[in-house]
């Protein structure tokens, strides 16, 4: 199996499974990665991005291979354009 063939294989669970494992340094049972794991499972969380995933999402890797860099004001605009969840007036003491 190739690496393509195994990216393609890859269920959104693994995909989550290893992006944290990236993220944190450990693995969901608390054991950290090795060096090569780290490795391994970067390149793995990279290649999902840009071949199955292929968000537009800022700071991932779009399906052209090259990371995704937005604006500040594209992150504004896309921020504005979420449904807001709550406001409130700070009283002052």
């Amino acid at each position: 199996m190739d690496i393509e063939q195994l990216v393609a294989a890859m269920t959104p669970e693994v995909f989550a499974t290893l992006q944290q494992a990236v993220e944190t340094g450990k693995w969901p049972n608390g054991a950290e990665l090795t060096a090569e794991q780290k490795d391994n499972s970067l390149a793995a969380v990279l290649l999902y991005q840009a071949k199955v995933a292929q968000t537009n999402e800022h700071m991932t890797i779009g399906a052209d291979g090259e990371m995704v860099h937005k604006s500040k004001s594209e992150l504004r605009q896309e921020l504005k354009n979420e449904t807001e969840i709550m406001r409130t007036k700070l009283a002052d003491d």
